[in-house]
């Protein structure tokens, strides 16, 4: 089993950065895929980013595209999503997601284990 805790949301203004970071337990970090979604109000957890285990290939939603970088510590079994020229519409739950598959995936369905989520408000 693999516990994940989000960290680092927090209230910016718009054209802000910030650097979120998700700490993993287990021994098996390095083998997993890691994503991060997002969750605004009332609407259905969407795709934000993610990263291979091996390569660090990634992959990200065309919302976030230069603007966002994701990247993984393995030493610190921590991955980290650095937001960068924030926007109102990006202000959601932004949730770690893990999962053993071969590339970056952006499906949900692709991840067995999930953080609690951390907030980020983006205001104009």
């Amino acid at each position: 089993q693999v516990q994940l805790v989000e960290s680092g949301g927090g209230l910016v203004q718009a054209g802000g950065s910030l650097r979120l970071s998700c700490a993993a337990s287990g021994r098996t970090f390095s083998t997993y895929a890691m994503a991060w979604f997002r969750q605004a109000s009332g609407l259905e957890r969407e795709f934000v980013a993610a990263i291979a285990w091996i390569g660090s290939n990634t992959n990200y939603a065309d919302a976030v595209k230069g603007r966002f970088t994701i990247s993984r510590d393995n030493a610190k079994n921590t991955v980290y999503l650095q937001m960068n020229s924030l926007k109102p519409e990006d202000t959601a739950v932004y949730y770690c997601g893990a999962g053993l598959l071969r590339d970056a995936g952006s499906s949900r369905y692709e991840y067995d284990y999930w953080g609690q989520g951390t907030q980020v408000t983006v205001s104009s």
